[in-house]
């Protein structure tokens, strides 16, 4: 198989359905940002940051073949479902596992070394790619991808108009895109 480490987001997807490896490849670019880097800073738990990470990552593959390339970068699209799994597990008092289940993967137990490793990894430069935006366009790129705050919600949030909102958070987007096509990674 050719080396799939500078395929765009969009053809690991498409491409995850005839083999691992296009999957394994876009696990690895994105599963800090997801994993170590929102979930663990959303949950403070670095275990229950792993199973939801898990879970994120089986809903992702599944839903793999629907994804289509648009003005939010993949990492926004796998941020969304991180916070759907996160909520819904709230909600239920439970990790979610209906994806993983689908699949039929196993559980992986998370021993004390990993969970060690997890909790040493600094996260503080995960997200810094966002803190790089102008102060208006991160804050709407975070209140419309993270919060899922509709863009009408998101105009009073910011006491901007709609269509100012709309344009803030498009260009951050751009921006946010132009830096992973370009191979950056958080510093």
């Amino acid at each position: 198989m050719p080396n799939l480490d500078g395929a765009s987001d969009y053809e690991l997807l498409r491409r995850s359905r005839s083999g691992e490896e296009p999957f394994a490849v876009f696990y690895r670019r994105h599963e800090r940002l997801v994993g170590v880097g929102w979930l663990v800073r959303q949950t403070g738990r670095p275990d229950l940051a792993a199973d939801l990470t898990a879970e994120v990552f089986a809903a992702a593959y599944i839903a793999a073949p629907r994804f289509r390339p648009g003005p939010e970068p993949a990492a926004a699209w796998l941020l969304g479902i991180a916070r759907n799994k996160l909520l819904r597990s709230l909600r239920n008092e439970r990790t979610e596992a209906s994806a993983r289940r689908r699949l039929a993967m196993s559980t992986v137990p998370i021993d004390d070394d990993a969970l060690a490793a997890i909790t040493s990894i600094d996260s503080s430069g995960l997200l810094a790619f966002l803190d790089d935006l102008p102060e208006g366009q991160r804050d709407a790129v975070r209140a419309r991808v993270v919060e899922d705050l509709g863009y009408e919600e998101l105009a009073r949030h910011l006491n901007v108009t709609e269509q100012v909102a709309r344009k803030r958070v498009s260009r951050g987007l751009r921006q946010l895109r132009q830096h992973f096509s370009q191979g950056g990674a958080p510093s």
